[in-house]
């Protein structure tokens, strides 16, 4: 990365934050791609298009790689939404509640004057609490579950939806750190960073996964 410039294709503040644990320098440029979910495509599709869409729409100088991704819910493999206000997050969150659902980031890194394009898919299942009314109603009273796929947090301390998560956490979070390594080491990009730990410590968990997801030889 010494001769190319990272461009994040996003203003997340979670994927800011993630993306730094790597170690390396890069610069937010934000993605103005339309995130309409047409109904004939399904959630994995739909994830993987949106991530290619976004780097696409973002200005790409020949010095630079744009990494662009995307994070969708799926419940009963329809994709969930980011609510758009207060009633739609209730519903959401209400039907997620006491249940099973899959979280998808796709990945999408522009190399080459954006010729080249690396891309890897990461998937989580997720179990959410049966958390009460009460529990509900002031986490949406936070205003915690805007911008964010599905209305929740998985790292918020009070709200604490999750009872479970099978894969990578992260993932969950906007960015799976694991499969964005690969992805940068397989373009040419070498990191000093240990990802793995690194992640486990800021996200103050135990990851029993990435033995099987941070393997070099293969990108996603």
């Amino acid at each position: 990365m010494s001769e190319k410039k990272l461009v994040l294709a996003s203003t997340s503040p979670r994927r800011n934050e993630l993306l730094r644990l790597l170690g390396i320098p890069f610069e937010k440029r934000p993605s103005n791609a339309d995130e309409t979910h047409p109904d004939d495509v399904d959630a994995v599709e739909y994830v993987r298009q949106m991530a290619r869409e976004k780097g696409i729409a973002v200005r790409h100088a020949q010095d630079e790689w744009i990494l662009s991704a995307d994070t969708i819910v799926a419940l009963d493999g329809q994709v969930v939404g980011k609510p758009a206000d207060e009633a739609e997050a209730y519903e959401i969150l209400r039907a997620l509640r006491a249940r099973g659902h899959k979280v998808y980031t796709a990945l999408c890194l522009r190399t080459e004057n954006g010729v080249g394009t690396m891309e890897s898919l990461c998937a989580t299942d997720v179990f959410m609490r049966d958390y009460s009314e009460e529990e509900l109603a002031d986490y949406i009273a936070s205003e915690d579950y805007r911008d964010k796929a599905g209305g929740y947090a998985i790292q918020h301390r009070q709200f604490h939806p999750c009872t479970d998560v099978q894969g990578c956490y992260a993932n969950v979070m906007g960015l799976p750190l694991c499969h964005l390594a690969m992805l940068l080491e397989s373009a040419g990009c070498k990191l000093q960073a240990d990802v793995p730990e690194a992640c486990q410590r800021y996200n103050e968990i135990t990851c029993e996964v990435y033995p099987q997801i941070y393997r070099k030889e293969n990108p996603g």
